[in-house]
């Protein structure tokens, strides 16, 4: 089996590492991350008993065949200046939101880079990802990554350029439907459910709908349209969320994210 680093044992981090164990893809003691923070370092050693975890980046590198950059893009420079002459022919995949390919490969002093846009459900196994692959990647480096990709989750590739709306969407599109489970789950309480029956309504609707889209192939606006019949209580709910402006929110919601990430790559 393949060993895999870590550079920063954050959230994402965990997340990723999480999933391909549980997935039975990379066995946890071929796992190592690297963290300056003891704090971090022991949240991702608890989420991850067997895994190897470090506070010295060059350490982890050597201990493995494929790196991980999961840093703040304020510590990118450090964090690839740290690494760069152990890296040899590794290939180093990034999951640092905004920073493109050329800005990686020139702190890296490599071309064998993968940029990738993962979100934290890939803990769950119900990942969304995606990834763009650097012009001196390797053949074998693009099924790769799609292979521990698809392990904890849905996986594409993408042109480099598309990878700003992808964390505005599903990188950082989780925390937005959060934010609307706990507004159905509130919803249910104003109405009279107890908060513990009216969140768990809440997550399952979400997720039931989502498995509908999925499994249907129906366009959303259709599946919509089957629950909303003509005077009753869905249409009057709906006519609500329009009145709210849902939609246009959402939507610049997702072009918020897009933009910071891109002002994050500067």
């Amino acid at each position: 089996m393949t060993k895999i680093a870590f550079i920063g044992g954050g959230q994402m981090a965990k997340a990723l590492a999480g999933g391909f164990a549980s997935a039975g893809l990379i066995r946890p003691c071929d796992i190592v991350a690297a963290d300056p923070s003891e704090c971090s370092r022991q949240s991702f050693s608890e989420s991850l008993p067997d895994a190897l975890v470090v506070d010295d980046n060059a350490k982890a590198v050597q201990h493995a065949d494929s790196v991980f950059l999961a840093v703040k893009p304020q510590y990118v420079e450090a964090a690839l200046d740290s690494i760069r002459n152990e890296l040899g022919s590794r290939l180093l995949i990034s999951i640092v939101a905004g920073v493109p390919l050329a800005r990686l490969a020139k702190g890296a002093a490599t071309h064998r880079i993968i940029r990738v846009m993962p979100n934290t459900p890939a803990l769950v196994g119900r990942g969304a990802s995606a990834y763009a692959i650097g012009c001196k990647a390797l053949p074998e480096d693009g099924p790769f990554v799609q292979q521990l990709l698809s392990a904890v989750g849905y996986a594409c590739q993408v042109p480099e350029g598309l990878l700003d709306a992808v964390t505005g969407l599903s990188g950082s599109g989780p925390a937005f439907v959060y934010q609307f489970i706990e507004a159905l789950s509130d919803g249910g309480v104003l109405s009279g459910l107890p908060r513990d029956t009216a969140t768990k309504l809440a997550a399952q609707t979400v997720l039931g709908a989502a498995q509908m889209v999925l499994e249907t192939n129906e366009h959303p606006g259709v599946l919509k349209d089957k629950v909303a019949s003509p005077g009753g209580t869905t249409i009057a709910g709906l006519h609500a969320l329009e009145t709210g402006g849902l939609r246009a929110t959402v939507m610049t919601a997702v072009q918020a994210a897009t933009n910071r990430s891109k002002e994050l790559g500067q």
